[in-house]
């Protein structure tokens, strides 16, 4: 597993907070999954106060507060400051909305946003799209991991683009790298890890599904699965069929 800003996580998945039907449920499906990692919004922990706050810590695993719903680096900024009090962590997945029917980033204020926390200390995990120009620039600003979209958030639809994704891996090999928004399938998140990325983020998927707990098992072991394929080796892809079984000792007539 890649290291974290010095965290080196035991399993691929992080997993959200939000839209579960109960809190009994979400804990259920954190433990069902094996995530690593708890995405929680100071918008969301806000109509659970304490209780929510120590349910998220009983889970005993890393939480990474995020600036969900901020459309301006600004207000990212002081969000992300408020959660590092809340949460005392100085972990922030940062997000800047830029669109707001494709939900996608926008990519000055990400970036304004990242210089400044950066420089204060935080650990950014920005939420990008798989733009390279851009990819650079965070990890210029001082970013130890980048997370682009698979597809816009809640879709569902998978990874959009594989090409984009694969290319980014090869440019930043040393760079931890998240596949964060659009899976879901199970099948979506072993597509992601086979890319060779580090980490799988999902909120919608698991949350919205007829049965959350099973749903988050299946994308653990999917996540699980991708990783362990990707160290594998692949076999390459060929144009042309090849012959498992050798044409010696075969029967000539």
């Amino acid at each position: 597993m890649r290291d974290f800003y010095g965290t080196v996580l035991d399993n691929p998945m992080m997993l959200g907070t939000a839209r579960f039907p109960s809190p009994q449920v979400m804990q259920e499906a954190f433990r069902q999954s094996g995530a690593s990692v708890a995405t929680v919004s100071l918008r969301r922990e806000g109509g659970g106060g304490e209780a929510f706050r120590e349910m998220i810590r009983s889970l005993g695993i890393h939480v990474l507060p995020n600036t969900a719903g901020c459309h301006s680096a600004r207000e990212a900024i002081t969000t992300a400051h408020m959660a590092r009090e809340y949460f005392d962590t100085d972990w922030i997945k940062l997000e800047v909305i830029g669109d707001e029917n494709t939900l996608q980033p926008d990519p000055f204020g990400l970036l304004e946003a990242a210089k400044a926390l950066c420089a204060d200390g935080f650990k950014v995990f920005p939420y990008t799209t798989e733009d390279q120009v851009l990819a650079a620039r965070l990890v210029e600003a001082g970013c130890r991991v980048l997370m682009p979209w698979g597809a816009p958030i809640g879709s569902g639809q998978g990874l959009n683009n594989p090409y984009g994704l694969r290319t980014l891996r090869t440019a930043f090999p040393d760079i931890p790298l998240v596949v964060d928004a659009g899976l879901g399938l199970p099948s979506h998140a072993a597509q992601a890890m086979e890319l060779g990325y580090d980490a799988i983020l999902l909120n919608t998927a698991v949350a919205e599904a007829q049965d959350p707990v099973a749903m988050a098992r299946a994308f653990g072991m999917g996540a699980q699965a991708g990783m362990l394929a990707a160290g594998a080796g692949p076999m390459p892809v060929r144009e042309m069929a090849q012959p498992s079984t050798p044409v010696i000792g075969r029967a000539w007539l």
